[in-house]
């Protein structure tokens, strides 16, 4: 089991809103993997452990316009509702 690092550092940054406390890397690293796509998941561990972008778009075998895609479709994800609600403790 992959257990990120720096999770709630990351998603403070990303995400616009965050009502409540996040849950901690374990747990918001399960929830990222059941929420995610393999894509934009291994996007974002990558994205966390501070790969440049060239080397993420590497990684992920894809070309820019493809890796924009990605890249906005991820953090578009972790700004919905419902799945905020999922990464913060009630």
């Amino acid at each position: 089991m992959i257990i990120l690092n720096n999770v709630k550092e990351a998603l403070t940054n990303d995400i616009k809103k965050i009502v409540g406390n996040l849950k901690n890397d374990e747990q918001l690293t399960e929830i990222l993997k059941r929420k995610l796509t393999k894509k934009e998941f291994k996007y974002y561990k990558l994205k966390i452990e501070g790969n440049d972008e060239s080397k993420i778009a590497e990684e992920l075998h894809c070309n820019k316009d493809r890796f924009e895609e990605i890249k906005k479709q991820t953090i578009v994800k972790l700004n919905q509702e419902k799945i905020k609600k999922e990464l913060v403790n009630l």
